[in-house]
């Protein structure tokens, strides 16, 4: 007789307010790691996996998605299984949801162990905003190299993989490789087999050794899926205008920039972005402005949805600089 599965349904849930990503996160008084808000599917109650999602979250948080998309079934054994554990499986679906920080749509937390957390607290070296992150280089990148000297040589039916160093040198943008933020799966996913994080730890249900301060650890395998998300978001602005779906009705561009940077996790040229916004036509101005502290008042713009019919691919494809 084969191992019962289960479906958990897992959300990582973004905002961004001021120049910070929020991840919303649910704690309990047991002292364990914080989660997204997670729970099974229930097919007896729900159609879909969609519509199962969506109660879980307003079940644990009261909070009503809007945008949502489905990123990735985990499903890997070993992966946040203990030692002797005997119960189902469970096969994870994680997704990527969009909400609104502004204070009229703020939604209210069902309890004070439901947290809005900065997305950067759980993959700092991620956030590339005021230039390359210091424990790339001085943490990740020495570990790493240890790692891949441990490596044993390929097996005849290995040959096609690509060794340890490769994988390195193409998630972190090494030698003739350039960094591509769009790979935060890859550079968490060297960072967990290398034993740089605790949850390869907690999963294998040993004791971590002292480990560098590489980011907040998660429960279960909800940091995978939160960088998983991560990795989405950041491709996904590039093609199609989700930012808008983390912005107010009306924004200045000032704002609309600084949430794209603070996805990307870089900044961008003042000017290029104005003029790569303005020239892709994604939006229009109100006629209003906004009064700016220590400065003169901002023009406010919205979304123009139009473009959605117009153009098949309409995003912002922004460079760092």
């Amino acid at each position: 007789m084969g191992s019962a599965i289960e479906i958990g349904l897992n959300a990582a849930i973004v905002a961004v307010e001021g120049k910070s990503p929020r991840l919303l996160v649910v704690s309990d008084d047991s002292g364990a790691p914080d989660a997204l808000p997670f729970g099974p599917f229930d097919p007896l109650h729900h159609r879909t996996l969609d519509m199962s999602l969506r109660a879980t979250v307003v079940a644990q948080t009261a909070l009503r998605m809007g945008y949502i998309e489905q990123l990735y079934t985990f499903g890997d054994r070993g992966r946040s299984k203990m030692p002797g554990d005997e119960g189902p499986h469970i096969v994870s679906v994680g997704y990527l949801a969009l909400t609104r920080m502004e204070d009229r749509r703020r939604p209210p937390l069902s309890s004070e162990s439901v947290h809005w957390r900065d997305w950067y607290g759980f993959l700092p070296w991620e956030d590339w905003r005021g230039g390359r992150p210091p424990q790339i280089d001085e943490v990740i990148l020495p570990a790493l190299a240890r790692w891949a000297e441990e490596a044993s040589p390929p097996s005849e039916t290995d040959l096609t993989r690509p060794s340890r160093r490769a994988r390195i040198k193409l998630a972190f943008g090494l030698d003739d490789f350039p960094f591509d933020e769009e790979r935060v799966l890859e550079r968490y996913e060297l960072l967990y087999e290398a034993g740089l994080v605790r949850e390869s730890f907690t999963d294998a249900g040993t004791t971590p050794p002292s480990l560098p301060g590489l980011g907040i650890a998660m429960r279960y395998d909800h940091r995978r899926i939160a960088a998983t998300a991560l990795a989405r978001l950041r491709g996904k602005i590039k093609y199609r205008p989700v930012v808008f779906e983390l912005m107010a009705e009306e924004f200045t561009l000032t704002e609309l920039q600084v949430t794209v940077e603070a996805i990307s996790g870089r900044h961008v040229h003042k000017q290029n972005f104005r003029r790569l916004v303005e020239g892709a036509e994604l939006v229009e101005p109100t006629g209003v402005t906004k009064s700016a502290t220590g400065g003169r008042p901002a023009a406010l713009f919205r979304f123009r949805r139009q473009i959605v019919e117009e153009r098949p691919a309409p995003g912002l494809k922004v460079g760092g600089r």
